[in-house]
């Protein structure tokens, strides 16, 4: 299957297989305001429990979506869903699968009665191999989920989800339980469980294969890859460890006038189709198949500029907090990602920051498809303790592991306004905090800049993101004029009375150029509010709005000492009326306006696909 020819259906883009089923759908749910389910073994093949009611999965049952549509809290909810024999059955040795793509936060997983999965982490996937456990003879088999997630426990990494009674200013609606997609898998028994690409744009790629078991006899893997059905790479390993690194040479590469054709950038998002197949070395029988695709390009910083590929490259972003009127923090489907990517471009943005939240994978595969830089960020905690760090550290790397593949991700957020570290200036325990997120990120993947603390107070910060929401563009010329001007801006509070950068290190990164400035939050702008909407700033008409944003735009664009920007925001989400688009999608302003105001330039906006 070629990348041209997917669909971006599939809930894991990085490691396809043919055959797979969604168990997305309608399913029983019941509230368990009590906590005694599992006293009563709700979990049971044939137990009653208190699934008094249907919900429509993956969305959360605060959502209008669901069929629910309660936001109440509610810190324990049950599923069960029967599924037909013939989704699950296997042969020969080959295991049934069943995969979550986020529950939050806790979750304990049933299949026919028998306990097959745990997992902990509202934002990371997880599997459970049910083969053992489904009943022999039995026509349907019955999943059954548990999922807890503490409305008021501040430890938990929860993002934009509000722990007051109702939303209030920039938080939103609760989320528990499913948000993400649920469907099961047919693998053999030895089989690829995680694919890793690391891209070498002057050579090649690195690939990491993981497999499920310890290989009794000795493998062979081999990884093909290909544009536009023509190969470019081949490569077999042998393989005796269940973690295998292979080097894949791409000889094009060494040309270099056929190398920027294979380049993956958001004006020519160029992306290598890729098959790894694992045989038995002995019989070449195959065991497993998997399709996959890269994106060869590189992403750092130097000279005072963030660089792709080598290249300075001025970053044109917009937040988006990844919450929709229907959906709340899930989404409507693939349909729905394409067309927010479309939509991101066709207003002259060359990058997104998903704010406060790790997005559906699928959102990922098109902006890798369709050419978009995404700054990958994870929800906060609310708390600093020993507890709120372990539980955010754990999924932070669960969710480096998911993503890291993803050429469209160039940068990494592990903390955004000292959120969960409200100390950092004061604090060595927090500053270490920020320190060791930051490192860590590195360690995994050193491939990308890494912010320890968006918007202030950097500790160690490859970019130096800095908020500010002045509704003043002469304000804004005078902090970011030049780098002589920002200089004194470093220097004392920042413009929301957070000091810049907390580190001495943190200020000589900046001044020899190795951690370019850029505004990461600035705007904020609202059309026409209503009292008890949030928003940094008011206008009230379309020519004030569009003036005043015009304005705020090329103050930033004409400054040489900034490197890039982040516009708050995308679009309208719930009391938060500070976007570009309304909450029903539609453009406060023709998107063409929008477009020169962004980019600078003249031009008709690109047409949207239907």
């Amino acid at each position: 299957m070629r990348a041209t020819e997917r669909d971006g259906t599939y809930p894991r883009p990085i490691l396809q297989r043919e055959r797979w089923h969604s168990l997305d759908g309608v399913w029983e749910f019941g509230y368990d305001d009590a906590d005694v389910g599992e006293r009563d073994a709700w979990f049971a093949e044939e137990g009653a429990g208190a699934f008094d009611r249907e919900i429509t999965v993956p969305f959360p049952p605060e959502a209008p979506a669901s069929g629910v549509g309660y936001t109440g809290p509610h810190r324990v909810v049950w599923y069960r869903r029967r599924i037909p024999h013939e989704v699950l059955a296997v042969s020969g040795g080959d295991q049934a699968l069943v995969h979550f793509g986020a529950i939050d936060h806790r979750a304990r997983v049933w299949l026919d009665g028998r306990l097959v999965a745990e997992h902990v982490g509202g934002q990371t996937p997880f599997t459970a191999d049910v083969t053992g456990a489904m009943r022999p003879g039995a026509d349907e088999h019955v999943l059954v989920v548990r999922a807890e997630d503490d409305p008021a426990d501040l430890t938990q990494p929860r993002g934009k989800q509000d722990w007051r009674e109702r939303p209030h200013a920039v938080w939103y609606e609760r989320t528990t339980g499913i948000w993400q997609t649920v469907w099961t898998e047919t693998v053999a028994a030895q089989h690829i469980t995680d694919l890793a690409w690391i891209p070498d744009p002057q050579r090649g790629v690195l690939a990491e294969v993981t497999l499920a078991a310890v290989p009794t006899a000795p493998l062979a893997v081999e990884i093909v890859l290909s544009l536009d059905g023509e190969a470019l790479a081949e490569s077999t390993t042998a393989v005796r460890t269940p973690r295998s690194r292979i080097d894949v040479v791409i000889p094009a590469l060494r040309n270099g006038i056929d190398r920027e054709d294979l380049l993956w950038s958001p004006e020519r998002p160029t992306l290598l189709d890729a098959r790894v197949t694992v045989r038995d070395a002995g019989t070449s029988a195959v065991l497993d198949t998997v399709d996959s695709y890269v994106g060869l390009r590189s992403a750092g910083v130097g000279r005072s500029a963030f660089l792709l590929n080598g290249r300075p490259y001025y970053v044109r972003s917009v937040l988006n907090q990844g919450y929709r009127t229907d959906t709340l923090i899930a989404n409507a489907g693939t349909g729905e990602l394409r067309r927010e990517v479309e939509l991101i471009k066709a207003m002259g943005f060359n990058a997104v920051r998903i704010h406060q939240k790790a997005e559906d994978p699928r959102f990922l595969y098109w902006a890798d498809r369709l050419g978009l830089l995404v700054w990958g960020e994870t929800a906060a905690a609310y708390e600093f303790n020993t507890e709120a760090v372990e539980l955010l550290t754990r999924e932070w790397l669960d969710l480096l592991r998911r993503d890291r593949s993803h050429p469209s991700i160039v940068t990494w957020v592990p903390i955004n306004e000292s959120w969960g570290a409200s100390d950092i200036p004061h604090d060595p325990a927090q500053r270490h905090y920020s320190v060791a997120l930051a490192n860590l990120t590195r360690a995994v993947d050193p491939t990308r800049p890494v912010l320890s603390n968006e918007g202030w107070e950097h500790t160690d910060s490859d970019i130096l993101g800095v908020h500010d929401y002045s509704a003043d563009p002469e304000e804004l010329t005078r902090r970011y004029g030049d780098a002589a001007a920002f200089e004194v801006v470093l220097a004392g509070p920042g413009p929301q009375g957070r000091v810049l950068a907390v580190t001495p290190q943190q200020v000589a990164r900046y001044a020899a150029g190795d951690a370019p400035l850029m505004i990461t939050e600035f705007g904020g702008l609202s059309l026409r509010a209503d009292d008890g909407d949030f928003s940094y700033t008011r206008t009230s008409s379309d020519t004030q709005y569009a003036a005043l944003l015009g304005d705020l735009f090329g103050a930033l664009r004409s400054s040489p000492a900034v490197a890039g920007f982040c516009y708050t925001q995308f679009m309208d989400t719930a009391q938060e009326t500070n976007g570009l688009l309304f909450p029903d999608g539609s453009p406060k302003l023709p998107l063409e306006t929008i477009r020169r105001i962004v980019t600078g330039e003249k031009g008709e906006a690109p047409t949207l696909a239907v």
